[in-house]
């Protein structure tokens, strides 16, 4: 590991208590009975309780680590993401027609749907990037889960941007911490059909817009009590 990603990982170390919206257990992390409350640990089995305390103490620091880098890990990516979505707003409100092409080229405008790439204009930037907040500022306030599926796919480009950290520095992280937090920020989510690929193709627009997946209803509530940023839902 080089100067340069030692420096961001403890960067990253920093960050970690500012993602007061996630704990560390759901991040992953196993709970420790020392880190309990009576009340909490009324809720495991006495022989679960000793399993999580004989845990090695290394292993246990290893553990805790991994994860709150990983936490910092979403802050820090939670910032890139908002950045880099105004540049492609910047990019395409130079463009008098966007084409699937055009998308292909931008930082996150790319990692959408594509059979939808043509939709994606300055107007459509500008709504995702207002819900794209809403959903990052969740990481600190508390989090809830997306309430349309414009939100969803803010959080799968969030988790994109966080795996493109990863790789370039080589980042020690939980294994398989992406699908450990997809499950908590997507539990159930609807966006997985955008991304069906059944038969080698993805569902065409066509066949979207027939039901709820249409893209007129990508910032839609999903149900009653669920919330969209009023510039976005207008």
């Amino acid at each position: 590991m080089s100067a340069e990603d030692d420096d961001i990982t403890e960067e990253l170390l920093a960050d970690a208590g500012k993602l007061t919206g996630l704990s560390l257990e759901l991040l992953g992390l196993d709970p420790h009975p020392d880190d309990m409350t009576a009340e909490q640990r009324l809720q495991f089995d006495p022989e679960d309780l000793a399993e999580m305390a004989a845990v090695d103490p290394d292993d246990r620091h290893k553990a805790v680590g991994q994860t709150r880098l990983l936490a910092g890990l979403l802050w820090n990516s939670s910032s890139i993401l908002i950045d880099q979505l105004f540049r492609d707003l910047g990019t395409l409100s130079t463009l008098e027609v966007v084409t699937p092409a055009d998308i292909a080229g931008t930082s996150v405008l790319s990692s959408l749907p594509p059979q939808f790439a043509a939709s994606y204009d300055a107007k459509f930037t500008q709504k995702f990037i207002v819900v794209a907040a809403d959903v990052t500022a969740s990481l600190v306030r508390g989090w809830t889960a997306p309430g349309c599926l414009a939100a969803e796919l803010a959080v799968r480009c969030l988790l994109d941007q966080a795996e493109i950290t990863e790789e370039i520095y080589e980042l020690d992280l939980p294994e398989n911490w992406r699908a450990a937090v997809g499950e908590v920020l997507l539990e159930d989510a609807e966006s997985d059909a955008l991304y069906s690929d059944d038969d080698g193709d993805s569902p065409d627009s066509a066949d979207a817009d027939a039901g709820k997946l249409g893209f007129e209803h990508w910032y839609r509530p999903f149900a009653p009590g669920d919330t969209v940023p009023p510039y976005a839902y207008s």
